[in-house]
């Protein structure tokens, strides 16, 4: 079964150049021309790999799906730029790529490159992409960003999202306060545990747990953090 590749850029020229030299090399190659198309496109086809452009017409840019992607996905990521500065370079690694590669370049070095992040990915169990999350009631919906109950929208803050996202991302895993706290706001904020409950209590008065009719989301696991119930 060949390889599913997914080339996301915003110049058409360039998106035919690169399905053409790809599928030549025996390669399924798919297609978007924006970040929004290839992270619906990304959770759907579930591809082998992206090839994504920085500088992307419109929201969000390719940094910004890179890192949305890596919220529930481990798919292989190269980077293309025209630009060869070390400061974006090292954006697009720290946010999850696995390559970068500076434009113009030819087809040979874009495979060898796609060869050797693919030689370095070590599968593990859970890899594929996950783009969403049902729990009971719950609904959370990564691409989209969207959380629903029994069906209806819940806004969620930002901050709320992420707290969730990142909860529910780890099912039946305990996470540390400090653990929360670095992830969602950052190592500096390492001492506040009293942020983390502020904004548990709200995200449980926003998924309407209830003990007592036993619908709960998030767990107390005292002096500890904060486990996710799993799907069971």
């Amino acid at each position: 079964m060949s390889l599913k590749i997914l080339v996301v850029d915003d110049e058409p020229q360039i998106r035919r150049q690169l399905k053409i030299g790809l599928t030549g090399y025996g390669y399924e190659v798919l297609t978007a021309s924006n970040g929004q198309e290839a992270l619906i496109i990304a959770a759907q086809q579930q591809p082998d790999m992206l090839i994504l452009d920085i500088a992307l017409g419109s929201e969000p840019d390719g940094i910004e799906v890179c890192r949305r992607l890596r919220e529930w996905s481990k798919t292989p990521v190269v980077m293309l730029s025209v630009h060869d500065e070390e400061k974006t370079k090292v954006a697009a690694l720290n946010i999850g790529a696995d390559d970068y590669l500076t434009k113009p370049f030819g087809m040979e070095e874009l495979h060898a490159r796609i060869q050797a992040v693919l030689r370095r990915v070590v599968s593990e169990p859970g890899a594929n992409p996950k783009a969403e999350i049902r729990v009971g009631s719950l609904y959370i919906n990564l691409v989209n960003r969207t959380v629903q109950i029994d069906g209806e929208d819940i806004h969620l803050t930002p901050k709320e999202y992420e707290l969730l996202r990142l909860l529910a991302a780890h099912p039946g895993k305990v996470l540390t306060h400090r653990q929360i706290l670095r992830e969602v706001w950052g190592p500096e904020y390492g001492d506040m545990d009293h942020y983390v409950r502020v904004f548990v209590n709200q995200l449980r008065k926003k998924l309407r747990e209830n003990p007592a009719r036993n619908v709960r989301y998030i767990l107390n696991e005292p002096g500890v953090g904060y486990r996710f119930v799993g799907p069971d």
